[in-house]
């Protein structure tokens, strides 16, 4: 009994290509992250005498 080449090319590639989408969607989330976490931080406008 042979390991199937072709098959065992295919599912490497598509685990590579799993592991690549992953890692940039975890970046594009954790700037996205990043961002909110900042707009929280930051004070509210003061152009609104009304909320001082």
């Amino acid at each position: 009994m042979g390991i199937n080449l072709p098959v065992v090319i295919v599912i490497v590639v598509i685990v590579v290509f799993l592991i690549v989408f992953l890692i940039k969607r975890n970046q594009k989330d954790k700037k996205k992250f990043e961002q909110e976490v900042i707009e929280s931080e930051l004070p509210p406008e003061k152009d609104d005498k009304e909320n001082l």
